[in-house]
C-alpha cells in the first residue's frame, strides 16, 4: 500500500483540489496500488471502477492507433497529411506530414474546432479549410495542438482502416488488453447504461466546486481522438503496461518493441513550445519526461524523481499517466477536481513524486 501517496491525494482532498481521485501503480506488471479516495460527487464515494474523464491523457491512444497502421505498412511517419486528406492542404497545410501532428509542430493548433456541437465532418471541414499559423514552417517550430490534430490522425485511421476512429481504438487497442470500460467516444446507449458511473469533473478554482459536465451525453458520445477518452485509472493502466513490456500484455500485442521504442524516442528535441511558453521534447504522441530541461514543476512533466526515460501524457488540469522503463513503473493519477494551474502543477508533482517515495525509487 502506498501510504504517502493515499497521504497527499486526501490532503488535496481537505485542501479543495478535488472531490476525489483515483490512483494505479503498478512495477514489472504487478498491482502495487489501485484505490480510489474522495467523493464522485457530493455524497457519492468514489470507486476504482467510476470512468473518468483522462482528458488530454487520451493522445497516446490515437498514437498506437497510427503506429499499428504504419507496421502493416498502410502509411509513413513522413507521409504529407494530404495523401489520405487532399483537402486538408488548403490555407497553407500543404506541406505538413503526420510526424508534425504527433509531434505538434504541424502549425494549426489553437483553434476553436467546434467540438461537440458539431458533427465529425463538420469539424474536419473547419479544420481543412484552416490556414497555417503565421511565419510557422512545419516541423521547425512547436506548439501544443490541443483538439486540431488529432482529430486529422483520427480521420487517417478512418480512411486508411475504414472503422471510425471510435470503433477502431475500441477493438483494436482497448478490447484486446482488457479495457472493457474505456471509451474515446462511447455509444450512447452504453452512456445511458453506465449511468452516474461515469463521473463527472469539477472546476475547483473557487471554494465551491461547479460541475464542468465533461460527463454530458454529447462530451462523452461525441469522439475527439485526443481529449474524451474515459475509463478507469486501473484499466488506463493496461495500456502503459503493454508499452512498458515492448508492446504486448499477456497474449495481447499492440506494437513491436521496436515500434515503441520509436514511438516514444525524442523526435521533437530543444525545441521552445508556443503554447506552453516552455522548452519541451516530444515523442510521437508521448511527452518523454520534461523535466530534463530543469521544470520538474510543470503540470506535464513526471515529477523530479522519474527517470530521463519516462514516458506518457497527462491531461488538463487533472490527470497523468506515464510508465517508466529504469523502473519497470506504471502510473495513472486521475483527480476529479480542475484548480489553477499552480496549484495543480504542486498537486501532480507532489503526488508523482509521493509515488516514488512510498516505493524508495530515485531518479536515474
Amino acid at each position: 500500500m502506498l501510504s504517502k501517496t493515499r497521504e497527499t491525494l486526501a490532503s488535496g482532498i481537505s485542501a479543495g483540489l478535488h472531490l476525489g481521485g483515483q490512483v494505479y501503480v503498478s512495477r514489472h506488471g504487478e498491482v502495487v496500488d489501485d484505490f480510489a479516495l474522495g467523493e464522485a460527487r457530493l455524497g457519492e464515494p468514489l470507486t476504482t471502477t467510476h470512468l473518468m474523464g483522462w482528458a488530454s491523457s487520451s493522445k497516446p491512444v490515437g498514437a498506437v492507433a497510427i503506429a499499428q497502421l504504419w507496421e502493416r505498412g498502410l502509411l509513413t511517419l513522413d507521409d504529407l497529411v494530404t495523401r489520405f486528406i487532399p483537402e486538408f492542404g488548403a490555407g497553407g497545410k500543404a506541406t505538413i506530414t503526420l510526424r508534425h501532428c504527433l509531434t505538434h509542430t504541424g502549425g494549426f493548433r489553437m483553434m476553436d474546432v467546434g467540438w461537440p456541437r458539431l458533427s465529425w465532418n463538420e469539424i474536419l471541414g473547419r479544420i481543412c479549410a484552416s490556414r497555417i499559423e503565421p511565419n510557422w514552417v512545419p516541423g521547425e517550430r512547436a506548439g501544443y495542438h490541443q483538439q486540431s490534430s488529432w482529430f486529422v490522425l483520427g480521420e487517417i485511421v478512418k480512411r486508411v482502416d475504414g472503422r471510425p476512429f471510435e470503433r477502431y481504438v475500441r477493438e483494436k487497442i482497448f478490447l484486446p488488453l482488457g479495457m472493457d470500460d474505456c471509451w474515446i467516444g462511447m455509444p450512447r446507449e452504453r452512456f445511458l447504461e453506465y449511468g452516474a458511473h461515469v463521473a463527472p469533473a469539477w472546476n475547483t478554482e473557487s471554494s465551491s466546486p461547479a460541475d464542468i459536465h465533461w460527463n454530458s451525453e454529447s462530451r462523452v458520445t461525441s469522439c475527439a481522438p485526443g481529449s474524451n477518452g474515459f475509463g478507469p485509472a486501473n484499466q488506463l493502466g493496461r495500456f502503459y503496461e503493454a508499452l512498458l513490456e515492448g508492446g504486448a500484455r499477456q497474449a495481447a500485442r499492440l506494437l513491436s518493441p521496436q515500434t515503441v521504442e520509436a514511438l516514444t524516442a525524442r523526435h521533437r528535441v530543444g525545441l521552445f513550445d508556443h503554447t506552453f511558453r516552455k522548452v519541451m521534447d516530444w515523442g510521437l504522441g508521448v511527452i518523454p519526461n520534461p523535466a530534463v530541461h530543469g521544470d520538474a514543476d510543470m503540470p506535464y512533466a513526471y515529477g523530479a524523481l522519474a527517470s530521463r526515460r519516462a514516458f506518457g501524457h497527462s491531461g488538463y488540469r487533472s490527470s497523468t499517466a506515464f510508465a517508466d522503463p529504469e523502473h519497470g513503473l506504471v502510473v495513472v493519477l486521475i483527480t476529479n477536481g480542475t484548480p489553477g494551474e499552480e496549484l495543480h502543477g504542486a498537486r501532480m508533482k507532489a503526488l508523482t513524486e509521493a509515488v516514488y517515495d512510498d516505493l524508495g525509487l530515485g531518479s536515474s
